[in-house]
């Protein structure tokens, strides 16, 4: 069964990373809904920024706990498709272009 990843970006500007096994739509509408309670049904709406497909369920685990561990910096040149900036955005303090 796959696995999705997914960012999203709350009303409040801050970003939220999950995962889910159900279709992403569903997902992302118990969002909107705030069903879950937590972190995004405080910062309604959210606005879906980026999503990855996983055949496994570990390697979406790995992905979406890499992700939480990001600066906002690394996690905006992901939402933006700039892959080859998350190598130098992985040194510790360092911004893209320093």
């Amino acid at each position: 069964m796959t696995a999705i990843v997914y960012v999203l970006r709350c009303s409040n500007g801050s970003y939220y990373t999950g995962i889910t096994q159900k279709s992403l739509e569903t997902r992302i509408s118990e969002h909107q809904q705030g069903l879950h309670g937590g972190y995004t049904a405080r910062y309604r709406p959210v606005t879906l920024v980026f999503n990855c497909v996983f055949d496994r369920i570990t390697d979406a685990i790995a992905c979406e706990r890499q992700i939480k561990g990001w600066r906002r910096e690394k996690k905006e040149a992901l939402i933006r498709g700039e892959f080859e900036l998350l190598p130098e955005l992985s040194v510790r303090g360092r911004k893209a272009g320093s």
